[in-house]
This record gives C-alpha cells, structure tokens and sequence, in this order.
C-alpha cells in the first residue's frame, strides 16, 4: 500500500511539473514574439493567443497581463501610423485584458504600469479635448505603481517619456527626459523580476533615448 501511495505521489509531482512546463514553455515562446512583431495585426493574433493561455490555465495573471501588452504595442504602431481614430477600441481591449490579470492578481503594479499605457491610447485618440480627463487617470496609475514597487524601471521609463514629450513651459524637457532615460537604465540592471515570465521589457527603448543627441 505505502509503494502505491508512493508512486500515485510521484505520477502526480510529476503531472504537476509537465503542466507547469508546458505552460512557461508556452508562456516563453510567446513572449518572445513580443520584440519581434512589427504589424498591428501581428500583435491582434498575439494578444489572442496569450488570452487563450490565460482561458486554458485560468489561475495565471501573465497570459492576460501580456495579452494586454501586445494589444497596447498594436495601439502604439497605430498611433505612429497617424490611424488614432483606431486607438479608442485597441484601448478598450487592452482594457479588458487588464482587468481580467487584475483579477487573478490584484494590487500588481506592472498592471498599473499597463493601465497608464492605456489611458495614454485612449488620450492621444483625440488629444485637445482628452487631455484635462486621462492625464490624471494615467498619473494616478502610475503614481499606485510606485507605491507599489517604488524601483521598477518600466514606470521610470514611462516618467522619462512624459518629460521628454512635454515642452518646457508645462514642465518637461528633453534634458530632464534624458537623466529619467539614464535612471531607468541603472534601474534595470539591479531590478530583480519575480520569475522568468514576469516582464522584463523597457531596457532598450530607455537605452534607444539615451542614444539620441
């Protein structure tokens, strides 16, 4: 009876270690696309695969968190496209993702990082009128993501982004974007990820800044 008992534990330790693989090589495989896809509708067909992992594993935030990445990534090829009629239902979307990864993980400030992103879709869809409604929205959420994890990276680069955007006499400049640039950079060489799958990005666009004179 004590060797069933042992090998059932066994056969199960070892199911449990054969899910948990396929899901990260899964997760790796797809993440790994991110950096590599170019088009908008790329990014559509990644953002619907990571959703189907989300459905299929159910418990795990990453999937719905990435979802949400990609989605954002496809807003940001169309706002550079001039296509910002495009960007309130890509906004949506990546709303949606969000707040199914906020479920499964609340209080996550990578998710608040990602919901700043998404205010700021939704605010270059038409900035003249949007601009006094989502730019609190966008700086609450990433004003939470710091309480949160107060030495991520991702939401200095996003600080240095807004400064190196904003003309001077409203408070940014290219000079201050470029110290919150260098920042964001030492940051990501300390900044320790949970896991493997966590996000890791930001590191060569803050380095791509710092690279323009």
């Amino acid at each position: 009876m004590k060797n069933l008992l042992l090998t059932a534990a066994l056969l199960f330790v070892g199911f449990t270690t054969f899910a948990q693989t396929a899901f990260e090589k899964a997760m790796t495989e797809k993440i790994a696309k991110v950096e590599d896809h170019k088009t908008p509708d790329e990014f559509t067909a990644l953002a619907n695969d990571f959703d189907r992992i989300g459905t299929k594993e159910n418990t795990q935030w990453l999937p719905y968190y990435y979802a949400a990445f990609a989605t954002i990534q496809k807003g940001r090829i169309l706002m550079q496209s001039g296509k910002t009629s495009e960007l309130d239902p890509v906004a949506a979307d990546a709303e949606k993702y969000i707040a199914k990864a906020e479920a499964l993980s609340p209080n996550n400030a990578e998710l608040f990082i990602l919901k700043k992103m998404t205010s700021g879709l939704r605010m270059m869809a038409d900035p003249m009128s949007r601009y006094m409604q989502e730019s609190p929205i966008a700086q609450q959420a990433l004003a939470k993501a710091q309480e949160l994890d107060p030495t991520n990276p991702r939401i200095t680069l996003l600080q240095a982004e807004d400064a190196y955007f904003t003309p001077e006499q409203f408070g940014g400049s290219k000079a201050k974007g470029q110290e919150l640039f260098k920042k964001a950079v030492d940051q990501f060489g300390t900044y320790q990820s949970k896991s493997s799958l966590d996000p890791k990005w930001g590191k060569g666009e803050a380095e791509n800044f710092l690279s323009q004179k």
